[in-house]
């Protein structure tokens, strides 16, 4: 028997088959050897026990492949392995955003607020809900000394006797608490992992060890930089520093050894871990490439002449950052969010800890005075939060993670470009417009490829009115962009032009009808249609949509004329820039220069003007 060929069916899945192929079996193999098939003999019980085995081990063989790809994986853990795997960071809760307006009063100082009794808010202030229920986290600084487009400090007279003024400014604001944990390390050991069980976990806040050191999150381990902040004084960088009113801070890029990442395990449990090197002396975080490390951080370090290698490679080091030894780490970390914290307008208005979340700039005031203002601090909220609920469900988890492995944070398309460079936040600079195209054939210098890109920017003043850019800004956004843009893409970062124009029009009357309403109505609608908001770089000029858009205004019996006109000139405070716009006319339609530019009504309240003609 031990050298006769056997016929052996694989395909058995269930303990029938398996039953029925080991009955067979016997029956072909083993004919005179045993031949009582019967439900009770001793052999058909071997035989069922065999088949329950193979059920099991093919339930389970099953299973494991099952819970191997993401659109079918029923086991929660294996989602968020497989998600990760994806590029996609789950969500165990979804938190809630709203915009709070913080107030203080001012005294009165020449007929202006004075300033010098501003307060500053600190970062990570917590306001509550009325009922106490639910708590906001402010999570950016507030100084009401300082007032740009991006950061506005409104001002209203309050009262008159004495004179006081109300300040507002408006924050985001999600709807999160802080909270703490600490973890103890003694002698190293390599990528050392502890866990956070807490429910509906936003994220980490900070990470800071016995010493003082700060550590910091990273998508993975072998990522080295992160995005740095600071504040653009003259101290900082001298040649930015005149423009610290539209750009307040600059973005950096910083090498650290001292990361961490994080991810979830389960809805309740995250995990942190840290790098596998053992002190700071040894980490090899620079690192050359040349031709004894090509591979490195590949697997098993072999050279393989037939692999093309990405230059991101070379990034890679054998520390992935160092591991914490014999100190202790104080974790503060956020949870919340759900759908409780969608909370009504009008409702967020207790500061629990306004003691030590609110201060004084300036020193050497009136007490008197200095009390008022600090017992006039309030904070509200205008509209409703929303966004709060649940944590990704399951069908929710496959579907985006099948999304962020598509897209992977890449900037390939002029699309992606546009986007990325919008989301840089507000305290690097306000971009107002912007757009790309590529550089022209024409001007491309010998050597350039065509895969040089420009990217055009506007900004806006505090009157949110059309500037160009400053250089604070633009060196902003090339350091945010340098992290995603595609490495044989070229990017130069460029002002576009404002063209300002003033509209002129005729319309007849219908009877009946106020003239002076009428032509008001017929302003108004042309302010909304060149609202700035709602035009971008290179958009040209519909004549025809003009006429009827007037055309539709009740009252309005003919639009007898729709004229644009170019103003231009410092003096009168339009741009420098003139514009040929009867020879930019073509059906009807004003086009924009072959250079990006934009058309701006800048003083709609004088720059539009209408007349009411009759026949």
């Amino acid at each position: 028997m031990a050298d006769q060929k056997v016929n052996i069916n694989y395909l058995n899945k269930d303990f029938n088959q398996f039953k029925t192929s080991l009955i067979d079996y016997a029956k072909t193999y083993f004919p005179t050897v045993y031949n009582d098939f019967t439900p009770s003999s001793p052999g058909m019980m071997f035989m069922e026990m065999s088949a329950y085995i193979g059920d099991v081990l093919s339930f389970y063989l099953d299973n494991q492949i099952q819970e191997t790809f993401l659109q079918y994986a029923r086991q929660q853990n294996n989602l968020y392995s497989l998600a990760y795997m994806m590029g996609y960071t789950p969500k165990v809760t979804s938190v809630s955003t709203v915009d709070i307006d913080v107030y203080q009063q001012v005294p009165d100082l020449a007929n202006n607020p004075d300033y010098s009794y501003s307060l500053y808010v600190q970062p990570n202030t917590v306001v509550q809900s009325s009922d106490g229920q639910n708590s906001f986290l402010i999570q950016d600084s507030i100084d009401f000394s300082f007032s740009s487009s991006s950061d506005p400090t409104v001002s209203t007279l309050y009262s008159t006797s004495p004179t006081y003024y109300l300040l507002k400014k408006t924050r985001k604001a999600i709807s999160a608490q802080i909270k703490s944990t600490t973890f103890t390390f003694g002698s190293p050991q390599k990528f050392p992992t502890v866990e956070i069980n807490d429910s509906n976990i936003v994220g980490i806040l900070d990470i800071t060890d016995s010493n003082g050191n700060t550590w910091y999150e990273v998508p993975y381990l072998a990522q080295e930089t992160i995005y740095d902040t600071i504040k653009n004084t003259n101290i900082n960088n001298p040649s930015f520093s005149p423009d610290n009113d539209e750009v307040p801070y600059l973005l950096q890029l910083k090498k650290v050894q001292r990361r961490f990442t994080t991810r979830f395990i389960s809805p309740t449990i995250m995990q942190l871990q840290f790098g596998a090197g053992t002190n700071t002396s040894n980490t090899d975080e620079e690192i050359i490439p040349n031709p004894d490390n090509v591979g490195l951080g590949l697997p098993y370090k072999q050279s393989k002449l037939n692999i093309a290698y990405s230059p991101a490679n070379f990034l890679y080091t054998d520390t992935y950052g160092i591991a914490p030894t014999n100190t202790t780490l104080t974790v503060r970390y956020l949870v919340g969010g759900g759908l409780q914290s969608n909370v009504a307008a009008g409702t967020l208005s207790v500061i629990p800890n306004k003691n030590t979340d609110f201060k004084f700039i300036n020193v050497g005031l009136n007490a008197t005075t200095a009390q008022y203002v600090f017992n006039s601090i309030s904070t509200n909220n205008p509209i409703a939060a929303n966004g709060g609920g649940a944590g990704d469900s399951d069908d929710e988890l496959r579907l985006k993670s099948l999304g962020t492995f598509a897209t992977q944070q890449r900037t390939v398309t002029s699309d992606d470009y546009l986007v990325r460079a919008l989301s840089l936040p507000s305290n690097y600079g306000n971009i107002a417009k912007i757009y790309i195209e590529n550089e022209k054939i024409s001007s491309l210098l010998p050597g350039e490829t065509p895969s040089i890109l420009n990217l055009f920017l506007l900004a806006y003043n505090a009157d949110k009115k059309l500037i160009t850019s400053s250089p604070a800004l633009k060196q902003n956004l090339s350091t945010y962009l340098s992290q995603y843009r595609v490495i044989n893409d070229s990017i130069k970062i460029k002002d576009a032009f404002i063209i300002n124009i003033g509209v002129d029009f005729e319309i007849t009357i219908l009877p009946q009808y106020n003239n002076n309403l009428v032509l008001l109505a017929c302003i108004n609608a042309l302010k909304d249609y060149f609202n700035i908001d709602k035009w971008q770089i290179n958009e040209p000029i519909l004549l025809k949509d003009l006429f009827i858009l007037l055309d539709k205004i009740e009252g309005v019996q003919t639009v007898k004329t729709v004229n644009i006109t170019n103003k231009y000139g410092t003096a009168l405070g339009y741009s420098v820039f003139s514009y040929d716009i009867p020879g930019a006319t073509q059906s009807n339609v004003i086009y924009p220069s072959l250079d990006p530019m934009i058309f701006e009504v800048k003083y709609p309240d004088s720059d539009i003007k209408g007349r009411v003609v009759t026949f």
